[in-house]
């Protein structure tokens, strides 16, 4: 990995830049039809902390409506789109990822998915075309909650799980901390010229809530850190949605599931949209192993904290940094 010095791109000297990895073909592919779903789903978390699903009944218009709408954002001239920012963490945001100095090759929208807690800025992203940009907001992030509440149920029953909702309540709870984001990846052509390396769009980290829900269009980007520490990139599909571990589920089965580390890379010519729900529990939800998997005086691997906690925490460090680290249980205590 290196550190962009291209002259064409100053403007953003501290963006580095990797190689392209191969096609990864074995993401495992669930259908939520199949009456073993839940176990396929299981062994997907265990083994990789990611799947594939298809047939998940969120409409294909929702995902093409939104993608439109956020692309005729995108597509406005930069003063017109930084009166959505910047972010607080909400609102529109370019290159800038967070507060503490990391940066990509991307701008992007970040949403709370409370209509009624919306940010003021959050709300001048819907002026260009209101209606329609909000209709599509709302809309996908509905179906989609209602897909992913699906999932977390699916999980509860593989791994036997007394009371299946006991995972999907957190997202239907009103307080739900959960957020909605928006990346766009612009295409760099001068990046041709440093030998077929790619700038990063979003660095190497996992996410903190308890699942991510990714649907982007047909360009690649997306990456994933394998047990091995290799990574490999994972075909694009417009259709389906990848769905990842966060690291309060990997707290909640006690390190059964883990979250897996990932990173988007930017094409030299092609524009990669993404759109990504967050499912986060209530701030004041206590992240701790779930009791029905801690059978046998089994010991917790974390010490015990609250999301809102673990959440500040989180947006203290850096993109790459081993966030629950700080939460994990040293020898004998």
């Amino acid at each position: 990995m290196v550190v962009l010095s291209q002259p064409a791109l100053d403007h953003c000297p501290l963006i580095k830049t990797c190689k392209p990895t191969s096609l990864f073909t074995e993401i495992p592919v669930v259908d939520l039809s199949d009456p073993q779903a839940k176990t396929l789903i299981v062994k997907a978390f265990e083994e990789f902390g990611m799947f594939k699903v298809v047939n998940h009944g969120v409409p294909l218009e929702f995902m093409t409506s939104l993608e439109t709408e956020a692309l005729r954002f995108f597509n406005l001239t930069q003063p017109e789109k930084e009166r959505a920012g910047p972010p607080d963490p909400f609102g529109y945001g370019s290159k800038r990822i967070g507060p503490n100095g990391d940066v990509g090759w991307i701008e992007y929208i970040l949403l709370n998915t409370n209509p009624d807690v919306m940010s003021q800025k959050s709300l001048s992203i819907f002026q260009q075309s209101p209606q329609k940009f909000r209709s599509a907001v709302d809309d996908y992030i509905s179906s989609v909650k209602e897909m992913t509440c699906e999932v977390l149920e699916l999980i509860a029953d593989g791994l036997g799980i007394e009371g299946r909702n006991m995972l999907s309540k957190l997202l239907r709870n009103e307080k739900s901390d959960s957020c909605f984001r928006l990346n766009h990846y612009p295409p760099c052509p001068e990046l041709q010229a440093l030998s077929g390396r790619n700038l990063i769009g979003f660095g190497e980290h996992t996410d903190p809530q308890i699942i991510s829900v990714l649907r982007s269009n047909n360009t690649s980007g997306l990456q994933i850190c394998m047990k091995d520490g290799t990574w490999v990139s994972v075909p694009p599909d417009h259709t389906s949605f990848f769905i990842n571990v966060g690291d309060s589920l990997q707290v909640m089965t006690n390190g059964r599931f883990k979250s897996v580390k990932h990173r988007v890379l930017a094409d030299n010519t092609k524009s990669r949209i993404s759109m990504i729900y967050f499912g986060g529990p209530p701030l004041t939800e206590k992240i701790v192993p779930l009791p029905s998997l801690m059978a046998g005086g089994e010991e917790s691997l974390y010490k015990e904290f609250t999301w809102c906690e673990y959440k500040n925490s989180a947006y203290k460090s850096r993109l790459g940094d081993n966030r629950l680290g700080l939460f994990e249980k040293s020898a004998g205590q």
